[in-house]
């Protein structure tokens, strides 16, 4: 049997280093909210929602179904990036922006020191992916050949 029939064509295109970075990012925060949404469901008083916090934006108070929800957004959002869909890209676009917004309290309430440089940390890296995202050429390149590639287009 044909691999790239297996695998999808874009799998086997050559994919930007940097793709992959962040689509492996996105499947360990799957990983990451899977773990504690199946901890929550099966011994309740073992994590708090709370450690979601950082992937699911106010969202984890839901209760562990929503986590569990973010986990498969976050994996296939990975999937698809790993995959080079262009609809994947902009998701983790989408994502990074709400991340910085979700920042910008804490920042502006940091005390000097660690906490700022923490906080500016996580702000100029979520920048950084996603300006990459959006404006790299090998990145706007890659998903360009592999949306005329797939079967699919017309």
């Amino acid at each position: 049997m044909n691999l790239s029939v297996l695998c999808g064509e874009s799998f086997l295109m050559q994919r930007p280093t940097g793709i992959t970075a962040i689509a492996t990012l996105f499947l360990l925060a799957a990983a990451y909210l899977w773990t504690i949404g199946v901890v929550k469901l099966f011994s309740p008083g073992a994590i708090s929602l709370m450690a979601a916090k950082h992937f699911m934006y106010g969202l984890q108070l839901a209760g562990p179904y929503m986590i569990l929800l973010f986990g498969a957004g976050y994996a296939l959002v990975g999937i698809g990036l790993f995959r080079l869909h262009n609809w994947a890209r902009w998701i983790a676009m989408l994502v990074a922006v709400i991340a910085v917004a979700s920042l910008v309290p804490a920042i502006s309430m940091a005390e000097l020191g660690v906490p700022i440089f923490w906080y500016g940390l996580q702000i100029a890296l979520y920048v950084a992916a996603g300006w990459y995202l959006a404006q790299a050429p090998a990145v706007i390149d890659a998903f360009a050949k592999a949306s005329s590639a797939s079967p699919r287009s017309h």
